[in-house]
């Protein structure tokens, strides 16, 4: 599903209502263990979204520093920016 980088996508997203503290680190120390847990429930809401590529790819284009989008966080899509970044040399 391609809707552009408008940010119409977001009316189609799964996380669209669901707490925003799932995605996003909590501004105080988050043991390893929540952490893992807190992501995976996000990253479970991503792997049912019909929007999921789009919400990725921008935050990709925009280098977003924070949080779960598309699926990712925000290691995993600075590890495929610098992967993207070699493949395409």
């Amino acid at each position: 599903m391609h809707v552009g980088w408008s940010w119409g996508w977001q009316f189609l997203a799964a996380c669209r209502g669901e707490d925003a503290s799932l995605f996003f680190a909590p501004n105080y120390f988050e043991k390893r263990e929540e952490k893992a847990a807190r992501e995976a429930e996000a990253k479970a809401i991503c792997g049912r979204c019909p929007v999921r590529e789009p919400c990725l790819e921008y935050a990709l284009r925009i280098r977003e520093p924070h949080g779960i989008w598309g699926g990712l966080n925000e290691l995993e899509r600075r590890q495929l920016l610098r992967q993207r970044a070699l493949q395409a040399g």
